[in-house]
């Protein structure tokens, strides 16, 4: 683990929401700073990112119809069945 600077202690402190930037000078790569919650969460193995299937496409403009109190959203489809 390394310890940070006092330097950049501070640039950490006033980042305003943005993950600071460091450069390794030897390699000039760039990396984020990111707290670990935040890079666990990121890494997550339970994420699914892979497409939706047209079913949970279906599910979710429900939810949403349903949230927006869209009421002739049903004059269009049945609605999906719950799995």
């Amino acid at each position: 683990m390394i310890e940070l600077t006092e330097q950049q202690m501070q640039a950490l402190e006033t980042a305003n929401g943005t993950p600071p930037r460091v450069v390794n000078p030897r390699t000039k790569e760039t990396f984020v700073l990111v707290r670990t919650e935040e890079y666990e969460r990121l890494t997550e193995d339970e994420i699914d990112y892979s497409p939706w299937t047209r079913e949970e496409l279906e599910a979710h403009n429900w939810e949403m119809a349903k949230r927006l109190g869209w009421d002739e959203w049903s004059e269009y489809d049945d609605e999906p069945e719950k799995t």
